[in-house]
């Protein structure tokens, strides 16, 4: 049996660890400390729920962030500190570039790994191979319902109560992206570390009333040919914000570790 740790149990964290593969089992959970009593009543007796990396005094074989990128930037150090693998749903935190090299340093220092989730969307293998021998352009369009936009930065720039038509709100790079909705922007994140990087992918973000699903649309060129992704992802009941995609992305990574035959 191998054991899994998770930093959090929101929406997303309880569709993998109600879906775990046979030889997997949930050992640890890391949420805030107003919620521990809390989590702890959804969980069997045997998971240990705490507020911090240190209060765990065994090893998992992974450990998977699904908090946000707060709790990356609040926990992550200290995974990979301790030589623990740690695989990022949030990967958005990582267009911080001091946030970026210091948890690289930390790995390389303490001989663990960074995984950055593809989470939402598809191909990055393809994305990541082509790059190999060299990327001329890479651009991520992400059209989401007004809705799905809400309590995001989005509100600032459009009128998401009474939009009547597809509007792009964002245009610019994938950092840029990252940092201005945290929420909503991790796949852009994803795209640039796969492809050409933070400062050279280009994101366009749309409010769209006529979709229902999170639509993303990755774009490509370079030496290998031409690439297009389109995907229509359906969001999780829990949470609209989050693509059900996403959570069996988690589900995939934990999967890994038990699978004689890797793809």
């Amino acid at each position: 049996m191998k054991h899994i740790m998770m930093i959090g149990f929101g929406a997303m964290a309880q569709v993998v660890w109600q879906n775990l593969p046979e030889g997997l089992e949930l050992s640890w959970v890391v949420v805030p400390e107003h919620s521990i009593t809390k989590v702890r009543k959804q969980l069997p007796e045997q998971v240990q729920v705490m507020a911090s990396i240190a209060a765990c005094k065994q090893v998992p074989d992974l450990v998977i962030e699904v908090a946000g990128q707060a709790a990356v930037r609040e926990h992550a150090e200290a995974v990979l500190a301790k030589g623990w693998d740690l695989a990022l749903i949030s990967v958005g935190a990582l267009a911080d570039e001091d946030l970026s090299l210091r948890l690289q340093q930390v790995a390389k220092q303490h001989d663990s790994h960074l995984i950055a989730l593809a989470g939402a969307i598809a191909g990055m293998d393809g994305l990541a191979a082509a790059r190999e021998l060299g990327l001329h352009a890479v651009t991520y369009q992400g059209r989401k319902s007004p809705q799905s936009w809400q309590g995001s930065h989005a509100e600032n720039l459009l009128d998401l109560q009474s939009l009547q038509a597809a509007q792009v709100f964002f245009q610019g790079s994938a950092r840029e992206a990252a940092m201005l909705f945290p929420a909503n922007a991790n796949v852009a994140a994803t795209v640039a570390l796969a492809g050409l990087g933070m400062d050279d992918t280009q994101v366009e973000l749309i409010a769209d009333p006529a979709v229902s699903r999170n639509q993303h649309t990755i774009t490509a060129t370079g030496e290998f040919g031409e690439m297009r992704i389109e995907l229509m992802g359906v969001p999780l009941p829990a949470n609209p914000k989050t693509s059900t995609l996403a959570a069996l992305s988690v589900l995939r990574q934990c999967r890994q570790l038990v699978q004689s035959i890797q793809i």
